[in-house]
């Protein structure tokens, strides 16, 4: 078992391989898999507190597997996750979320999908420092009060 907040790098490179079969390459739409580097580091920098289940997780695939992802023929390893799929509870669910959000956050799959690389404001306009104008609407209504039950 793992300590609590880090992986261990058997772990690190289970999670590469699990990453790269739940997202893999794209040539035809020229973004990376889910094993880049770049969103590996992202995917180790920022667990934090999903770091216990995603490590239980990748502890529950390696008894599955019985040995590290990497050294498994392809075949079995597609059997080993899924059956890791049908019997990972919570902790798969939460493995596969963390690579699903630092997938989608990368700048190369975001360009990809035609999403610019900043901030969503209203109306596409960078707010200014300090102007609160669009609560203008918000404050005009009367207030809401209601007794705490």
């Amino acid at each position: 078992m793992s300590e609590p907040n880090e992986l261990t790098s058997t772990q690190r490179d289970d999670l590469r391989i699990i990453a790269a079969m739940i997202v893999p390459a794209s040539d035809e739409y020229k973004v990376p898999g889910a094993d880049d580097p770049a969103v590996q580091a992202d995917m180790l920098a920022t667990l934090g507190r999903d770091t216990a289940l995603v490590a239980q997780a990748l502890d529950h695939l390696a008894r599955l597997a019985g040995k590290p992802l990497a050294e498994l023929d392809p075949a079995w390893r597609d059997a080993v996750a899924e059956e890791f799929r049908a019997s990972g509870g919570a902790a798969a669910a939460t493995l596969v979320r963390v690579v699903l959000q630092c997938y989608y956050r990368d700048d190369r799959v975001l360009r990809s999908l035609g999403l610019e690389l900043r901030a969503p404001f209203p109306e596409g306009y960078t707010l200014e420092q300090g102007d609160w104008s669009l609560l203008d609407s918000v404050r005009a209504k009367p207030p809401n009060l209601r007794r705490a039950t």
